[in-house]
């Protein structure tokens, strides 16, 4: 016949059952966690480059439109691309602390930091964002030639 004390579970297995299941759902939770902060990460690298692109595209088109007027514009220094609209000429400031694409957590700053071959200027578009693991930018440098040149 079996003793009282030899039937059932003890203390101590229990406890270890209990430890080996608290680092499995940690574990997991700390997976799950990664997994997400790696999405969102993801996710807002390529709106950045999606911006960074349209700004290109809206350089070209205002290179196109009136040349002569665009490449006196680019050396006033470097222009806050909240919004793409003619008017940014006008201002030649850099971007400040909220000033973000409308309704994102995004900047855009453009600036002008020299030739990159005859008849032709340097155009960078840096997109940057902040999240809890700090401070991203995605720059995307694009070279305008002056079609009038031949």
């Amino acid at each position: 016949m079996k003793s009282k004390f030899e039937s059932g579970q003890s203390l101590f297995e229990l406890v270890v059952a209990i430890a080996i299941s608290a680092l499995i759902i940690v574990a997991i939770v700390s997976l799950t966690t990664s997994s997400i902060r790696n999405s969102s990460y993801s996710k807002n690298e390529s709106l950045a480059a999606t911006y960074a692109q349209q700004a290109n595209e809206w350089l070209r088109g205002q290179r196109d439109a009136d040349p002569a007027d665009f490449f006196v514009n680019t050396t006033k220094g470097s222009y806050c691309l909240n919004s793409l609209d003619d008017q940014i000429w006008s201002f030649s400031i850099a971007c400040t602390l909220g000033t973000t694409i409308n309704g994102t957590p995004f900047t855009r700053n453009l600036t002008f930091p020299g030739s990159c071959g005859i008849n032709s200027i340097e155009a960078d578009v840096t997109v940057s964002w902040q999240d809890a693991q700090g401070l991203h930018e995605v720059t995307n440098a694009t070279c305008l030639s002056d079609l009038r040149q031949k």
